[in-house]
């Protein structure tokens, strides 16, 4: 994979996307700098966050900002986090409720420097919010945890309807884009919670990093192998000149022949299309 930056390719007219009205980004904004809270939306520079936010979906980001890990696609902040705040569960469950919040995702950096990889804070803040705002759905969107069985079931004991974790690329390409992850080791989680519970998976791949057509289908194989039901496939976007450049960007009309495929294959639920994202109408994956 080429890392020049004379590989810089001009985003097509169909990437194109509206920001939110600023009322609705004012408020939620508001919310989250009063309670201290992060968001993938605004962490990973979605493109989607005025949609989902106008819908009644948020990403909120755990275990602070800064990751252990230093994958090559990914715009959060990597290096030596800060310890946990030991009120982040009630923080959080607060502002779902405050924003009124239908379906509410949590994801978190890496956090490789806590034993049991912040599993704990996970299992708190799926518990707080099932107290404090009881009528919202739950997506755990997961690290690896580094494959260890035990920090995962601490997760599937809470049941959120859905968890997720992301292979993110292709097998041969796993190592240059996530760097410290393993694809095998990704595979192996969503097998765990689909063979130790009733709670449906969930994984996602970028498409556009030197990726071909077989082994995006190879991809598609593998999860199903490991019964994940619920599949996004988006555009991989460079966020600096620092990351891995775009090696192609996908058609429209390909993503929804990669769509077609995936739903041949077995898969429940498929998002497919340039600007999806993880979370993306991850509100109609729990029914």
């Amino acid at each position: 994979m080429k890392s020049s930056r004379s590989t810089y390719l001009r985003k097509p007219e169909w990437l194109r996307t509206q920001l939110t009205r600023a009322q609705d980004y004012s408020r939620v904004k508001d919310t989250l700098s009063n309670g201290s809270l992060h968001t993938i939306c605004e962490s990973g520079a979605c493109p989607n966050k005025g949609e989902c936010w106008r819908e009644g979906t948020a990403t909120f980001m755990i275990l602070g900002e800064i990751c252990t890990r230093s994958c090559r696609f990914c715009n959060v902040k990597t290096g030596k986090p800060l310890p946990p705040d030991p009120l982040e569960a009630e923080k959080v469950a607060a502002a779902v409720k405050e924003m009124g919040v239908k379906h509410c995702v949590i994801t978190s950096v890496d956090r490789d420097d806590i034993p049991d990889g912040g599993a704990s804070v996970w299992a708190e803040t799926i518990n707080a919010i099932r107290q404090t705002a009881p009528g919202t759905t739950i997506e755990a969107l997961i690290p690896d945890f580094k494959g260890n069985a035990i920090n995962i079931q601490k997760v599937v004991d809470v049941g959120p309807e859905v968890i997720s974790h992301n292979l993110e690329t292709v097998k041969r390409l796993t190592k240059e884009v996530r760097v410290y992850a393993n694809y095998a080791t990704s595979l192996d989680v969503l097998k765990y919670i689909a063979q130790n519970s009733s709670i449906r998976t969930k994984s996602g791949i970028m498409l556009g990093l030197g990726e071909t057509e077989e082994e995006i289908r190879e991809t598609m194989d593998d999860l199903r192998k490991v019964d994940c039901q619920v599949i996004t496939l988006g555009q991989y976007l460079q966020p600096s000149v620092r990351h891995l450049p775009v090696q192609k960007y996908v058609h429209p009309d390909d993503f929804d022949r990669y769509g077609a495929i995936a739903r041949e294959k077995g898969f429940r639920f498929v998002e497919s299309a340039p600007l999806v994202r993880s979370s993306y109408h991850a509100i109609n994956h729990v029914q």
